[in-house]
């Protein structure tokens, strides 16, 4: 496993990270908490410090099953979850519907505050290495944002700050507030417009980019069969990367110029993909897993280096064979 320094902080995340969102089980079919724990110290275990999870996935749960799965190794962690998705009040600008719930964009002071609190115990620590602010909120000035998180890291409660789902635009206006140290968007070899943007960003600004949907949501992975059908409340479902006639391309693309590439460098698909990521500058990829052996293979792609010659291939032949 290869690390980076997180933005401009002293602290070292290892380029792969474990992404939480699917262990939430909400929109993931469910979840199983001893597996998921197992899966997060499997994680640990081949390298992996970096977990970034949130509470809006599965109202708590995940964060609930990583605060177990980390008792006891805490100091081996770099820690980071968000803020700014509420479901417990109606406050704030709504960002949409599930079932009877509401869920609303939230970053004022007092909001960020309170949500803090109750992620720590969650998490059962008393400090996040670092705290993103989940989803933009219009309604709430950055100026106002950002003073109440550098309030938080001067207390000791936040090591770092980083942002999802931001605008270039957006980022600059907090940079004149305090130090911005991540940016976490989509990003993956068919969703790649945060090159456009985002990346040179944080490669302009010294801020740490963390892929999420490194993986696009499994589809990357070679295993996703054509016609499959997922529950209507599973994210797959309303994902157009996943309909039958576009999963067949992608698996025929994925045979045609990926898999000699997987030969080349002696590893499965899914850690192409993933090493083809990080191969960027600036880049850490977050990646779920769902069970102790997807943990490990997702790990070992940090040992593979892409050469630069191989990732154009791999740009070039999504651009000319894949599109929505």
């Amino acid at each position: 496993m290869k690390y980076k320094k997180l933005g401009n902080t002293s602290i070292s995340i290892s380029t792969i990270g474990a992404g939480t969102w699917a262990i939430g089980g909400l929109w993931w079919d469910g979840t199983d908490v001893k597996r998921s724990i197992d899966t997060i110290r499997a994680s640990v275990d081949a390298g992996i410090n970096f977990i970034d999870t949130a509470p809006g996935y599965g109202f708590g749960v995940s964060e609930d099953i990583i605060g177990k799965a980390i008792e006891g190794i805490r100091d081996k962690v770099v820690l980071a979850t968000k803020c700014g998705l509420i479901w417990d009040r109606e406050e704030g600008y709504f960002h949409f519907q599930l079932g009877d719930t509401k869920i609303y964009r939230n970053l004022k002071p007092v909001s960020i505050i309170k949500e803090l609190e109750v992620s720590l115990k969650r998490l059962k620590t008393d400090y996040l290495d670092l705290y993103i602010t989940h989803w933009q909120d219009p309604g709430t000035p950055i100026e106002e944002t950002m003073t109440a998180l550098l309030k938080l890291k001067d207390e000791g409660k936040i090591r770092a700050i980083g942002v999802s789902n931001a605008s270039a635009a957006q980022m600059d206006e907090y940079l004149k507030f305090g130090e911005l140290d991540a940016d976490q968007e989509k990003y993956n070899l068919l969703e790649n417009t945060a090159e456009n943007e985002n990346i040179p960003w944080c490669q302009a600004n010294g801020a740490t980019f963390l892929a999420y949907s490194a993986l696009a949501q499994g589809v990357l992975t070679g295993t996703v069969v054509p016609g499959v059908r997922y529950k209507s409340d599973d994210i797959r479902s309303m994902n157009p990367l996943f309909e039958e006639k576009t999963v067949v391309k992608i698996n025929d693309m994925l045979k045609k110029f990926f898999i000699p590439l997987t030969q080349k460098y002696n590893c499965t698909m899914t850690q192409l993909v993933i090493a083809a990521l990080i191969s960027v500058e600036s880049v850490v990829a977050l990646c779920g897993a769902r069970n102790v052996a997807e943990a490990q293979e997702n790990a070992l792609a940090g040992d593979i280096e892409i050469r630069k010659e191989d990732l154009d291939i791999l740009k070039k032949c999504v651009k000319d064979n894949f599109s929505l």
